[in-house]
């Protein structure tokens, strides 16, 4: 199955392409054109970074209209007020005559486009679809898709080895991506569960909760038992993706 391309949809705070008819019900044939079946990333939250995300989206469009480049795309407001991405849609894969399904990534990358922090939150979704000739067709789908900036955690558990029932202190630090930067940035005050997992065993549990402070830094200090593995877990917000360290191992003698 062949891919066509279409690079570089309207950038955010741009004009629509077409009038937005943003009351539309999901599935209304407005314009002759009906999208249903729409999903995007699974129903899940997109999370991006500081590099491309690559982001599945599928849906069902039904049309007599002679039609070229059909997608789903987010945006706040009006249609035009979209947040900037490249798409990639497969060709149509028939259901039926004048029905077809469609596979989508979009790809969002604030290394190279002028992503906002401000971006990050609740976006809708909305379909679309350009007719030979001219003109073309513009749905609102009623759905709501979480665009968040992703979150990074490290961790170090000192000293190792230690002694049993001995205290060890675990330190750590939260940061975000930063979108207008293009780098990772602290991101102080975060409430981040310390979880422990101990050797031989396949699953972590929440020993204490930590805020960090100003800068991001964690700290605390715990009584090593047994040997095992330490990490920070941060759950995420409305803005910002969950995280979760890489485990730092410590061997209780």
């Amino acid at each position: 199955m062949g891919k066509q391309v279409w690079r570089i949809v309207v950038a955010s705070g741009a004009a629509a392409v077409f009038t937005a008819v943003a009351a539309a019900p999901a599935g209304a044939a407005e314009g002759g054109v009906s999208f249903t079946r729409v999903q995007v990333n699974g129903g899940k939250p997109i999370v991006i970074g500081v590099s491309e995300v690559a982001v599945p989206a599928s849906f069902r469009m039904a049309t007599t209209h002679k039609w070229k480049w059909p997608a789903v795309f987010l945006y706040r407001g009006g249609a035009g007020d979209r947040l900037w991405h490249a798409i990639e849609t497969s060709d149509c894969i028939t259901v039926s005559s004048g029905v077809c399904d469609f596979n989508e990534t979009m790809y969002f990358d604030p290394s190279v486009w002028d992503m906002r922090n401000s971006e990050a939150g609740a976006w809708k979704v909305g379909a679309e679809v350009y007719f030979k000739g001219g003109g073309g067709d513009t749905d609102d789908k009623g759905m709501t898709v979480h665009v968040k900036r992703n979150s990074r955690l490290t961790v170090n558990a000192s000293p190792e080895p230690v002694s049993k029932d001995k205290t060890i202190t675990v330190t750590g630090k939260v940061t975000r991506a930063n979108w207008e930067t293009k780098k990772y940035a602290s991101y102080g005050g975060r409430l981040v569960n310390l979880q422990f997992k101990p050797a031989g065993t396949a699953s972590y549990t929440t020993v204490k909760k930590v805020y960090a402070n100003g800068s991001g830094d964690l700290r605390t200090t715990v009584k090593a038992s047994k040997t095992g593995t330490w990490r920070w877990v941060y759950h995420g917000n409305t803005t910002t993706g969950p995280s979760a360290s890489s485990g730092d191992n410590v061997v209780v003698k």
